[in-house]
């Protein structure tokens, strides 16, 4: 797929076009103190868990490096094994539909479902369907998609956007969801209270009847394994089960990149995913189907979106490899404080800084800035249970950003000072003496010309009145 084809793409994604590039979220988010109290607490208590769990293994480092092995291979070879899994979901009934982007996939889906006559959906969690905005091309088709995930319905039901890839709502109290229920869920007690136990079941009641009614379903696929033409879906609520089992028709979306060669492989990821997420030893439910069940029709949409041309490019492909366990968001200091909302993709944190720019193509504000979302401490890297070098691929991202042509006069400019000892001095000199004259005010609040997106954000620093050579000598 060609540049120009991506852009064209990402241009047509409904899914968090005009959002603000990351450094005005950002900023909007860290002065959202309650926001940084939710995601600080929720963020520690799911790190602690998952450090506890992962201690458990004596081999995780093994696990690790062999999860590593497997999408890579797989990702080298990926052509091969989609096409298998396609043979094996077709003998067992299932049918196989590519899409190359968003709009194919979207339109696919929407035809399929109003083949039914249907006008009305359940869902079980799906980030792919986040991606393609599924949902908002559905409803301008006149389908109504009922996310039946207990976090995605809060989302769902505030007119929100998910800020976490495995807590959707990490980001609301319970105060704030049981005031959504009472707005926005039909049925919806009048003294209902935001103990967790009353507003699960209010959500298990409303969505109850949802399960009954639903002759359509949409998924997710966490894992299919090709050998067999196998499909797994893994959730702790059990929701997931009640949509792939009681409606008619089972639609389930799927980034190519999630195949796996065989059941051996899936065993791996079946170890590292409930620990590096949930913090547990294996998922409360984990729902696995090898094409079309018995009474009902089943369709594979298989999705490309920038992942073919991802896969292309020698360090940004590892990317391909994230299994969305969300370890990298829980001990992102950046994240931490500025919120999923802030990257302006269903895919938030450090893995969204690096896999969004290339799914979606460079080009916007947003996927400009991401790459730059980072302190590039390494934490990501340390946790991840794929073993994905997220500083290595940002550093790689923000080489090949587009950069203006004051940013590139200033690169210029800064190369021809540091070639030269005399020029170099002769600069410090200059600051040393802006420092001298700024030095009271602690900070400059605003600097000139292209300079102001350095300070819309933070304060500058003033510039040190001594330079160390300065320093050096008087102390010697």
């Amino acid at each position: 797929m060609s540049t120009d084809q991506r852009a064209a793409g990402a241009a047509r994604m409904p899914t968090y076009v005009g959002m603000p590039a990351f450094p005005e979220a950002a900023r909007d988010a860290v002065r959202d103190t309650r926001l940084r109290r939710n995601l600080t607490h929720a963020t520690t208590t799911i790190r602690a868990k998952r450090a506890a769990a992962v201690s458990e293994l004596a081999d995780w480092a093994e696990l690790r490096e062999t999860a590593k092995r497997i999408k890579d291979h797989t990702i080298e070879h990926l052509g091969h094994y989609l096409r298998l899994l396609e043979e094996q979901v077709t003998a067992r009934g299932g049918i196989v539909h590519w899409a190359r982007d968003a709009a194919e996939a979207n339109r696919v889906v929407a035809d399929l479902i109003k083949a039914t006559g249907e006008t009305d959906v359940v869902k079980v969690k799906s980030m792919a369907t986040q991606e393609i905005g599924l949902n908002e091309a559905l409803a301008a088709e006149g389908i109504r998609a009922h996310e039946t995930d207990l976090a995605e319905l809060i989302v769902q039901l505030g007119h929100d956007r998910p800020s976490h890839i495995l807590v959707p709502a990490i980001h609301r109290g319970r105060a704030e969801i049981r005031d959504i229920f009472r707005r926005e869920m039909p049925g919806a007690p009048d003294d209902l209270t935001d103990e967790p136990a009353r507003l699960a079941e209010a959500a298990r009641e409303h969505l109850r009847e949802r399960f009954l009614k639903a002759k359509v379903a949409v998924s997710g696929v966490n894992f299919a394994v090709a050998e067999t033409g196998s499909l797994v879906v893994v959730e702790s609520e059990g929701n997931g089960r009640m949509c792939l089992t009681l409606p008619e028709t089972l639609i389930s979306v799927m980034g190519i990149e999630k195949v796996v060669p065989s059941w051996q492989d899936l065993e791996v990821f079946l170890q590292l995913l409930p620990r590096s997420s949930t913090a547990e030893r294996m998922n409360p439910y984990t729902s696995v189907w090898s094409g079309a069940t018995e009474g009902q029709t089943f369709h594979l949409v298989l999705v490309d979106n920038g992942r073919t041309a991802t896969r292309d490019d020698e360090v940004g492909r590892q990317a391909l490899r994230c299994i969305r366990c969300s370890a990298c968001l829980n001990v992102c200091p950046v994240y931490q404080r500025a919120g999923g909302h802030a990257y302006g993709s269903p895919y938030p944190g450090p893995i969204g800084a690096i896999l969004s720019p290339q799914l979606r193509g460079a080009g916007s504000p947003v996927d400009d800035s991401l790459p730059y979302a980072s302190t590039l401490c390494g934490a990501c890297y340390e946790v991840c249970p794929v073993a994905i070098d997220i500083p290595e691929v940002l550093v790689h991202l923000r080489s090949r950003a587009v950069h203006g042509r004051a940013e590139k006069a200033a690169m210029r400019f800064a190369a021809w000072t540091l070639r030269s000892p005399t020029r170099l001095a002769f600069g410090q000199r200059l600051a040393g003496t802006a420092g001298r004259m700024l030095g009271r005010r602690g900070g400059i609040r605003r600097l000139p010309g292209p300079l102001t997106r350095w300070t819309d954000t933070r304060d500058a620093p003033v510039p040190a009145t001594e330079t160390f050579r300065e320093w050096w000598e008087k102390r010697s």
